[in-house]
């Protein structure tokens, strides 16, 4: 299970002018905003954008400066494959550490959409066994107890994170993953497939 939600695509307009300093070309541009308030790029802006896109990382600088925000829902072992993605990302999570013991553990608040009938009445008492757990930390505040929810915590359980990357480094992890075996990189990946001029972009396929 993986939801992406809140989505922001930020600072298109600098990152084009950005483009065109090395020639002087501003001259050229010609995008601008729509009523609703969106940058949209000009058939001289995207022309350029492409053939920067297509020139290779080091003439796409450009795409370094369009900045993504997203909040994302997913399962610890997902998260554990994103990290592997280190540069120009941030990330702000809720906390395991300081607050697994603030609400009653439920079935939602872990992945199992593709467990077996057999897995999932495994995970159905392992929630059983976290929430008694839980009960008894929070009576008595005892530090194993503590050390029992966090170690026992499946790999399934979800994280929430306030993720910022940006296009470049969203081309990167979109062609190493659209194939992976886990369906959230699937799902991820269609997420970046709807981000704005992705086609043309970060696919590089236009849409």
């Amino acid at each position: 299970m993986i939801r992406l939600e809140r989505t922001s695509v930020m600072n298109l307009e600098n990152a084009m002018r950005g483009a065109r300093n090395p020639l002087n070309s501003w001259g050229r541009m010609d995008s601008g905003y729509d009523e609703e308030g969106n940058y949209c790029l000009g058939s001289n802006d995207l022309d350029l954008a492409v053939r920067l896109r297509r020139a290779g990382s080091d003439h796409r600088k450009f795409m370094r400066q369009i900045f993504v925000s997203v909040d994302i829902t997913a399962p610890i072992y997902w998260w554990k494959e994103y990290d592997t993605y280190k540069v120009a990302t941030v990330a702000n999570s809720t906390s395991t550490m300081h607050k697994i013991h603030s609400k009653p553990f439920e079935l939602e608040d872990f992945s199992h959409d593709h467990l077996t009938p057999s897995g999932l009445e495994t995970l159905k008492g392992i929630i059983r066994e976290l929430e008694k757990t839980r009960l008894r930390f929070i009576e008595g505040k005892k530090k194993e107890d503590w050390y029992d929810l966090i170690q026992l915590l499946p790999s399934g359980y979800n994280q929430m994170r306030t993720c910022t990357l940006n296009y470049e480094t969203l081309v990167h992890i979109y062609h190493a993953r659209r194939n992976h075996k886990l369906e959230e990189w699937h799902e991820f990946c269609r997420w970046v497939e709807g981000l704005p001029y992705a086609g043309d972009l970060i696919v590089g396929e236009s849409k």
